[in-house]
């Protein structure tokens, strides 16, 4: 199939995009890795789609101060190098290379796969595990909102159609931090069936801060709060180990699917997750 008629705008500044989206009728064109197809099989049908491409602002990626900044047009494929130091930069380079293939994380961006909000897509749980913060720019101004409150079900989030999302503010991890995440899908390709994400700070023996974050496991991307309360203050050992996966087993799970069965691979990929963290696995 083809889209239903809309106007193309192209935009060559920020203001040109807010100018674009004000009357809520457009959508905007970063990647357009899952906006394409959902024109072409008419899910959507946009009166305008405002093509950001050519705002070279759009594409930086500022690591100053305690966040890594990833504005809009930042690809996929930038974390696959080093372009992020330390353990936050080595949790994107596990995360990014179970992202679809190459040709996709070529084009995707990380704030587009936030913006699309797909229950299986793998940023929104790392922006939820970290706690990341989201800007959101319209002709108002910019409000910034919790990746916590971000996500609302799955493909909705609280951005409203006049705004662009205009950065993700990933926390820097501190140093000491162990990271893993381990992802079960059908194919290489495929979308998450679940994944666990994780990174535990750890100085002399012991968890001080433990992030674990889950995706597919429910509507949303949530975090294994409890499993994360088990963890700190203890020693990262099998036991502990054990104890937090149980933890996280615990959840509400997809109640589209068998709950005891996605209680279970929940609990098996948070271990395996730890233990990858642990053992650098």
């Amino acid at each position: 199939m083809k889209p239903a008629p809309f106007e193309y705008v192209v935009a060559r500044t920020a203001d040109d995009v807010v100018a674009a989206l004000a009357d809520g009728k457009a959508r905007v064109l970063a990647g357009g890795q899952s906006l394409v197809l959902e024109m072409n099989y008419r899910h959507v049908r946009p009166q305008r789609l405002v093509d950001i491409n050519r705002v070279p602002a759009f594409a930086s990626l500022d690591l100053d101060g305690d966040a890594v900044q990833v504005g809009p047009l930042v690809r996929h494929r930038v974390f696959e190098s080093g372009a992020v130091p330390g353990p936050l930069g080595d949790l994107l380079r596990r995360v990014v290379h179970h992202i679809a293939h190459p040709p996709i994380r070529a084009r995707g961006t990380m704030a587009g796969s936030c913006a699309y909000a797909h229950p299986a897509a793998e940023w929104p749980a790392v922006a939820v595990a970290l706690g990341a913060r989201l800007d959101l720019r319209s002709a108002s101004g910019i409000r910034t909102v919790e990746a916590a409150d971000f996500f609302t079900g799955p493909f909705a989030t609280v951005r409203r159609a006049e705004e662009l999302l205009l950065a993700v503010h990933l926390p820097k991890l501190p140093p000491g931090t162990l990271v893993g995440f381990v992802e079960h899908r059908r194919t290489h390709a495929s979308f998450a069936g679940l994944a666990a994400v994780v990174a535990v700070t750890v100085t002399d023996g012991r968890v001080r801060a433990a992030h674990l974050g889950l995706v597919n496991a429910a509507d949303r991307p949530v975090r294994a709060a409890t499993a994360e309360q088990v963890l700190v203050d203890r020693p990262l050992d099998d036991a502990v180990i054990a104890e937090a996966a149980a933890a996280a087993a615990g959840i509400d799970a997809d109640p589209h699917t068998d709950v005891a069965y996605r209680r279970h691979a929940v609990g098996v990929l948070v271990r395996r997750a730890l233990h990858q963290a642990r053992d650098g696995g």
